[in-house]
Order: C-alpha cells, then sequence, then structure tokens
C-alpha cells in the first residue's frame, strides 16, 4: 500500500536534488525523475475521469 507512494516521493527528492546539484547529466535526471510522477497522476486522474 505504502510502495506506490514512497517511490514517487523519492523521484521527487532525486529530482529536486539533481536540479540543484548539478548540470548537464544531472538537468536531465532531474527532469526524467520530476516528470515520471506528474505523468503517473496525470495518467490515474485521467482513468478516473472516464468511468
Amino acid at each position: 500500500m505504502w510502495g506506490g507512494p514512497l517511490v514517487m516521493a523519492m523521484l521527487t527528492v532525486i529530482g529536486l536534488l539533481s536540479a540543484l546539484l548539478g548540470d548537464g547529466f544531472w538537468d536531465s535526471l532531474s527532469a526524467v525523475a520530476l516528470g515520471i510522477p506528474v505523468l503517473a497522476c496525470a495518467w490515474f486522474g485521467w482513468r478516473r475521469r472516464w468511468r
């Protein structure tokens, strides 16, 4: 039950720290790490709306 929220929290922390601490590769890592929770929320929100 807590697996999903913990993964989302860890991805968010990794994304925010990598955005603050580096450039180049770190910017790409932060975009991906912060984009995954956003896409997951959009996916589940979209699915729930159409049910």
